[in-house]
């Protein structure tokens, strides 16, 4: 079939993936994604194409890279590219490719690349060692075009009361979603571990993967000397990892331009559709905390632009960060455990170089389906199961224009929950996770709780008996006390 020379089509992934001992031997993020960048024009049988781009896009990270694009740029001849850097989240690596693919169907573009990388093991390896690593970021380059909103993760009222921080969150969501099954603590921690299993079993498989080491179920849920607990019910084993060197690059064409440098046609694959959605932006105002409502509809609108159901799709990447964001994604949008539900590995095994996850995954995507032809789909999240980004993609030409699917308005009309961060008195627990020290012992425990208007409020415990009780007997709708200062006694 004759294709629309303004379809937008992936010629050429690449990642990449260094382990060095040395970090003073290390490459800088930017050369890892010169590097991602060389090998996608391989990758894609058109080496030459590189000066050609319109634009550099590249996601967000820890470096001190003012303008990381135009570094590229320079260094592979895209002298005349533009250039982007995305705001710090997880979906936008993700929301990046859908505008890129969109502006290159409403014929702005005719050629883009994507990327992102982050060196956080040599960074975090020189700094135990008492090294330098090189730098080579031209902090006098005016800074690039930001892409996407600032992500602010909570309000300076959730954070005096410990909401702070994903590695307490997700664990707390988990407890709810625990609740919801009607399941013991034990129950819980071993269908976890057989989750997280399943993605272990992708990332021994993956080259590019941080944790290639094979673990059982069991291995990864229960707790051990190098597996301890960090928020119960989590342990090492279910958190994510990024202490990785990585990097990835994706070449975005216009079919007439992948036509005109002779790109072959089995190393295309279509972007189908896209989508955005946004929950409440504070997870206090979630109306439930085990869900995700408009993860739903960003899901289910991104397949109707595409023409598909979630029964048609042959590849999956959810979110991994923590398993309660595959159990949410995976409850939203009625996908079942009995299948692969990541093509890496997941950001525990496979890793992530902290908000380029998703490029990764792309990446990955589109060489999984090169090998097994068919459609893929792919769910980008940032903040707290709060931004949401899909991707669909297909082998096969579409038989429709690529479009994106903003669901943001709609998803502003979902209930959500009042908010009493200045409550104090009798309330019940909706929630919980328990922090543990790096030698395995409680510190404290993050609690939300409903006040007895339903609304509701965050505190902390301390006590060392209750911390140990909660991680031994469910504590979720029992009755506790906050105080004024947000300490819990139940």
């Amino acid at each position: 079939m004759a294709i629309d020379p303004r379809t937008p089509v992936i010629v050429g992934a690449a990642q990449v993936t260094d382990r060095v001992d040395d970090p003073t031997q290390a490459r800088t993020p930017l050369e890892l994604m010169v590097d991602a960048l060389c090998s996608a024009a391989i990758d894609a049988d058109a080496p030459g194409c590189l000066p050609g781009l319109d634009v550099i896009g590249v996601a967000g990270g820890l470096w001190r890279y003012t303008d990381p694009g135009r570094q590229v740029a320079d260094l592979v001849g895209a002298v005349d590219a533009g250039t982007l850097v995305t705001s710090w989240s997880g979906h936008s690596p993700q929301l990046l490719f859908n505008d890129l693919a969109a502006r290159i169907r409403a014929g702005e573009l005719d050629a883009a690349a994507m990327l992102g990388g982050e060196t956080n093991a040599s960074r975090r390896r020189a700094r135990r060692l008492g090294v330098d690593i090189r730098r080579d970021a031209d902090t006098d380059l005016p800074p690039a075009e930001q892409f996407g909103d600032t992500l602010v993760m909570a309000t300076s009222e959730e954070n005096a009361r410990g909401v702070d921080a994903p590695i307490s969150v997700y664990p707390l969501l988990d407890s709810v979603i625990r609740y919801d099954r009607g399941e013991t603590i034990d129950e819980h921690r071993r269908r976890l571990g057989a989750l997280w299993a399943g993605f272990n079993a992708v990332a021994v498989d993956n080259p590019h993967a941080a944790v290639r080491t094979r673990m059982t179920a069991d291995e990864i849920a229960t707790p051990s000397e190098g597996n301890r607990l960090v928020g119960a019910p989590y342990t090492v084993a279910m958190n994510a990892h990024n202490a990785v060197d990585q990097a990835s690059a994706l070449l975005l064409l216009s079919a007439e331009r992948a036509e005109a440098l002779g790109v072959p046609r089995d190393r295309w694959v279509f972007p189908l559709s896209g989508s955005v959605g946004l929950d409440t932006a504070w997870i206090s105002e979630r109306w439930e905390l085990h869900r995700a409502p408009a993860l739903r509809l960003a899901g289910e609108a991104a397949l109707a632009a595409a023409g598909l159901g979630i029964d048609d799709l042959a590849h999956l990447d959810l979110y991994s960060c923590f398993p309660s964001a595959v159990q949410i994604s995976t409850a939203e949008l009625g996908i079942g455990h009995d299948r692969p539900l990541t093509v890496t590995g997941g950001l525990t095994f496979a890793g992530g170089p902290f908000n380029n996850y998703s490029g990764q995954a792309i990446a990955a995507l589109v060489h999984r389906m090169r090998e097994q032809p068919g459609t893929g789909f792919v769910h980008a999240n940032g903040g707290y199961a709060t931004k949401h980004a899909f991707g669909v993609y297909g082998t096969e030409p579409p038989d429709r224009p690529f479009h994106v699917v903003d669901v943001r308005e709609a998803a502003a009309n979902l209930p959500t929950r009042a908010v009493d961060h200045a409550y104090a008195g009798p309330a019940t627990i909706e929630g919980y996770s328990v922090m543990h020290g790096r030698d395995g012992i409680p510190t404290h425990a993050l609690v939300a709780l409903r006040t007895p208007y339903d609304a509701r409020t965050w505190g902390t415990t301390r006590d060392p008996g209750r911390l140990a009780a909660m991680c031994i007997d469910e504590h979720i709708g029992h009755a506790a006390e906050i105080d004024p200062d947000g300490l819990v006694a139940a």
